[in-house]
């Protein structure tokens, strides 16, 4: 087998939150995958690094009180914590804030620009008019073009997977201010990505992404591809654009490029060659790991900068698709929203997660469900009770009957010459990332090899001296077949494969597949794995929940809140439909028919509506006539028995004579939006 040179990375995290389970399964993913390569003898790199530019991350920072450099530092070291605790291991970890992804950021857009492939056009954008602020695709959200989806972001549809322009948006809102933005003319950069359409054309049909992938990317080539925007506005917080004050580059293009820069920084600590990696010309392999929502930046933009600059392409981006935890999307108020750290806390090994993701892993992108029952069920079985239960039954008799050292001669030769035959399909379906099929292909020899000594009862064949050297032979067959399980699974179990070693006192590598351990003395055998216990899952589901909101003191009984308890949370987006504003009562009139409404006629300082109101128990028309009052103002209006309300006025209140209007403060004009 020859070796090969290849370099993988895994998308870059942002860095503007905790990680979380669903963040873990592309990092476990890639490790396994990367961890296999170096198993097999390849030279092989794994690198990351920080995303750390954008809006959302300046206005975290800035809500933090401090600057986004030191907002970026203090998650990065959390984050590679939880990376590190997880097993994931990195050749290198960098960030895009650095002076490698600067230089490289802007030699890319430099070749780009003398080219020909960058444009510049004046486009008119949503501004946020409250913040002062020009918004970001996912600080918009509004009504999808495509399919008429509410409550979906700038850039994507999650219903329909449409992308488009935050312009393109039906009813669009800000997320900073909820107020409705406004278009402001604004010069901006432009890749000319059309530029590449047949080069990208045969490329997706290559083979370098799933099929399912380039079908669905496909679909950008019907109404023609159009020019990308990598500029944004001040105040960004970002890579100014050379040449151009006050215009930075939109984070998706130096993020891919950060790959390059951590890569770099590797190569300038170590001395290796970054062109053998990165030129047109090279035979090294290069492979992304990333999520399907990101698919197009990875396979539309980021091929066609990279030949347009004068560098090699992928040879492969694997998607994959999300978790859901018990058959759900994660959810915060169920408790499935799991930090990385609040798993570790309960559960503690992270080897358990890592298993059970590639238990389940394959090379489509279909969602991964961590169904948690299952999840300690299958731990349970299948690592403690089937991998593990082969070296706790044999090393036992090897270190009281025979001095810790295996037999001199392997007693079923044609059995061990299964499980090291196995080596090609394992092998096999680790490269093509069917980690699932693995998996299963190393159970059933796990169940094999118990089912061996089984038959053979060593516990039985002890007992007798003349038979004890068969005991030998089965308990000395077992430990190597547990050896080569365990030289399947490293890739996948890297901290129980060292605990092994420790054991077997030698070290599980590809090449001594082929060896078998005889007159080989081993060390004492010691607890390799704990069973899952389900109080520890349901502890860690409850503290998700609990970590979500402070602990509330205990509510008057007699109180208007314990009469009518608050309701269930809503997200912002959900609150930000509502529009709520200042309204005077011009008029107020009594229903003839109509027990409880009065009829008022509010002004909103530019037009007028009718609304039917339930106060008139508490209220006579001369007493509110003239006030100002809150209502919902984009209330669909409703035909009633007497005429068409037009909205709702907000009151307090038990009912009865107990009905409180809402008054707005001093100051406060008709038509004022309340925030």
């Amino acid at each position: 087998m020859s070796q090969r040179k290849i370099l993988i990375t895994s998308a870059l995290p942002y860095a503007n939150g905790p990680t979380h389970l669903g963040h873990l399964l592309e990092y476990i993913q890639t490790d396994i995958w990367s961890r296999f390569q170096k198993l097999r003898g390849h030279e092989t790199y794994y690198v990351c690094a920080d995303d750390a530019h954008g809006t959302p991350i300046m206005l975290n920072a800035q809500k933090q009180g401090i600057t986004p450099e030191e907002m970026v530092a203090n998650v990065s070291v959390e984050r590679q914590r939880d990376f590190a605790d997880f097993h994931i291991k990195f050749d290198n970890y960098h960030s895009t804030h650095s002076e490698e992804n600067k230089a490289f950021s802007e030699l890319i857009y430099n070749r780009l620009n003398d080219g020909g492939y960058i444009k510049k056009r004046t486009i008119s954008q949503l501004f946020d008019e409250e913040k002062g602020i020009f918004l970001p695709d996912r600080f918009v959200t509004g009504t999808c073009p495509r399919c008429k989806a509410e409550d979906q972001n700038g850039d994507s549809c999650d219903v329909c997977g449409a992308t488009y322009s935050p312009t393109e948006l039906e009813s669009p809102k800000s997320v900073m201010s909820g107020s409705t933005p406004v278009l402001k003319d604004s010069e901006h950069y432009f890749f000319d990505l059309p530029a590449f359409e047949e080069m990208l054309k045969a490329w997706l049909t290559s083979g370098a992404i799933q099929g399912e992938m380039a079908n669905k990317l496909n679909e950008w080539f019907e109404d023609g591809l159009q020019q990308w925007d990598i500029s944004r506005d001040a105040p960004y917080f970002g890579f100014e654009i050379p040449g151009a004050p006050g215009k930075y580059f939109y984070v998706w293009l130096d993020a891919p490029i950060g790959y390059m820069a951590s890569f770099k920084n590797l190569c300038d600590k170590t001395g290796l060659d970054f062109d053998a990696f990165w030129s047109t010309d090279s035979d090294a392999e290069l492979y992304h790991f990333i999520g399907k929502d990101i698919v197009y930046f990875h396979s539309l933009f980021w091929p066609a900068m990279l030949e347009g600059a004068g560098f090699r392409k992928p040879n492969n981006v694997f998607a994959h698709g999300f978790v859901t935890v018990n058959g759900a999307k994660m959810s915060k108020s169920k408790g499935t929203f799991i930090k990385a750290r609040t798993y570790l806390d309960h559960i503690a090994n992270p080897e358990y997660l890592r298993y059970y993701f590639a238990a389940k892993l394959n090379s489509g992108i279909t969602d991964l469900d961590l169904n948690l029952e299952d999840f300690a069920q299958r731990v349970n079985s299948d690592l403690v009770g089937k991998v593990v239960n082969i070296a706790s039954r044999c090393a036992g008799f090897i270190a009281k009957k025979f001095n810790g050292k295996l037999s001199d001669e392997i007693a079923e030769p044609e059995l061990l010459a299964e499980f090291v035959n196995a080596q090609e399909s394992v092998a096999a379906s680790f490269e093509n990332r069917e980690y699932s099929r693995a998996i299963r292909e190393i159970m059933a020899l796990a169940d094999k090899a118990n089912q061996y000594i089984d038959a053979k009862a060593p516990w039985v064949l002890i007992k007798d001296e003349a038979t004890q050297r068969d005991a030998h032979l089965v308990c000395s067959m077992g430990i190597n077949l547990f050896k080569l399980l365990m030289t399947y699974l490293k890739p996948v179990l890297p901290a129980m494969a060292e605990q092994v070693e420790t054991f077997l006192n030698t070290e599980l590598t590809w090449q001594s597949i082929n060896t078998a351990l005889t007159n080989h003395e081993i060390s004492k055998f010691k607890a390799l794995m704990q069973r899952v216990e389900m109080d520890k899952v349901n502890a860690m589901l409850e503290e998700s929940k609990e970590s979500l909101a402070p602990a509330k003191p205990a509510i008057d009984p007699n109180s208007p809140l314990a009469k009518e308890p608050i309701a269930d949370e809503i997200e912002f987006n959900d609150f930000a439909k509502v529009d709520l504003r200042v309204a005077k009562i011009a008029k107020a009139e009594h229903v003839e028919g109509a027990d409880k409404l009065l009829k008022l006629t509010l002004d909103l300082g530019g037009e007028t509506r009718q609304v039917f109101a339930g106060i008139k128990s508490a209220y006579q028309p001369e007493d509110i006539e003239g006030k100002l009052t809150v209502m919902v103002a984009n209330l669909k209006p409703r035909k009633m028995r007497f005429g068409m309300s037009e909205g709702m006025v907000l009151a307090a209140g038990p009912g009865g004579k107990e009905i409180y209007i809402l008054n707005p403060d001093e100051g406060s004009e008709p038509g004022m939006r309340v925030m």
